[in-house]
């Protein structure tokens, strides 16, 4: 593919057989046009965060994509897929049959109203970075931070790998 931008897509979900949820979207994910899959993390457990804890653990991944799409096309295909599995963005922070994040597109940071990347929340968040880490453990995010650092910053929130 010309032109191509590695990026990194987080996956997760609470509902409906969380596991095959996960495993499904991968699959659809290698169908998105021009966007081709690479790798993909170990799955993973997770507590649901504070204060909405609730509700069922998570099982998370993420995967690293090639795409010669513009962020916001993939990020519309990702929601595309999120409504297959029967997504419905009610509320925030709700429970969810699947949750689908751009973390990463390139080297490129963008602030718009639909689309922000990286993603704001992933610096902190283990279920995000230890996935990141076991695919793309030596890239650095944009503002300069190694994956290493932001993992010896991280608060355990009891992630297990699956």
């Amino acid at each position: 593919m010309n032109n191509t931008i590695i990026c990194y897509i987080g996956l997760g979900s609470n509902l409906n057989n969380p596991t095959q949820q996960i495993k499904t979207a991968l699959l659809e994910i290698t169908k998105i046009p021009e966007t081709k899959l690479t790798k993909s993390s170990s799955l993973y457990s997770s507590k649901p965060l504070a204060p909405y804890s609730e509700q069922p653990s998570y099982v998370n991944a993420v995967a690293e994509l090639e795409t010669t799409l513009s962020a916001k096309q993939l990020l519309e295909s990702l929601h595309d897929i999120e409504v297959i599995h029967g997504r419905d963005r009610k509320t925030r922070w709700e429970p969810r049959v699947l949750d689908l994040d751009l973390l990463l597109y390139g080297e490129h940071s963008i602030n718009e109203p639909t689309i922000r990347v990286p993603h704001p929340e992933m610096y902190k968040r283990d279920f995000v970075l230890y996935p990141l880490y076991e695919i793309a453990p030596h890239i650095t995010l944009p503002g300069g931070a190694s994956l290493a650092y932001l993992l010896a910053n991280c608060l355990d929130n009891g992630l297990q790998k699956l």
